[in-house]
């Protein structure tokens, strides 16, 4: 690879980490063709950018980002791919459904909205943070209960108070 190449791959990568809130660092080493494909698939589906890059591309990229990835570096050996997305446990739960068939991949780190994960055992707390648009909406959920309670409360009574002065009005009426 020439020096151009390599400063090309580097703006691509540098490019890819900043225009993403999430950075998984993973290991697929020993996945066969077919397993690497459904790997790509699954991410694709959940709109997950996955590549496979050279260690020493990437902690160039990383150093070159306006981003602290801390101790997200010292994990660039052996084999690494980038998993990239905006939503900050979708990767999570790809790897963890993916390795109900098989071992890997396995989680090396991963950067999620400033914040550092290092290690597979991680993997479920990963898995298990709410995205911003899950939060949003239990907050919108939260918000409208007491409303629609509200709501329907008034239009239950409504027709029970009127039920109540019809009756009377027309006990009065007869008598």
């Amino acid at each position: 690879m020439t020096r151009e190449e390599k400063s090309n791959m580097i703006k691509s990568i540098k490019s890819n980490l900043d225009s993403n809130s999430t950075v998984y660092l993973a290991d697929c080493s020993g996945l066969d063709a077919d397993s690497t494909s459904k790997l790509r698939r699954a991410c694709f589906k959940s709109n997950i950018k996955l590549s496979v890059v050279k260690n020493t591309l990437l902690f160039r990229a990383m150093e070159e980002v306006d981003k602290d990835f801390g101790e997200l570096k010292s994990l660039l050996k052996g084999n690494t791919t980038l998993m990239l997305s905006d939503i900050g446990n979708a990767p999570a739960k790809v790897i963890k459904n993916f390795r109900k068939k098989s071992e890997k991949p396995i989680l090396k780190g991963a950067f999620v909205e400033e914040s550092i994960y290092l290690g597979d055992d991680l993997l479920e707390t990963l898995v298990n943070i709410k995205s911003k648009e899950e939060l949003l909406g239990e907050i919108i959920s939260l918000l409208q209960s007491p409303t629609k309670n509200l709501i329907s409360a008034l239009k239950s009574s409504g027709s029970k108070i009127s039920g109540v002065l019809k009756t009377l009005s027309e006990k009065n009426e007869n008598n």
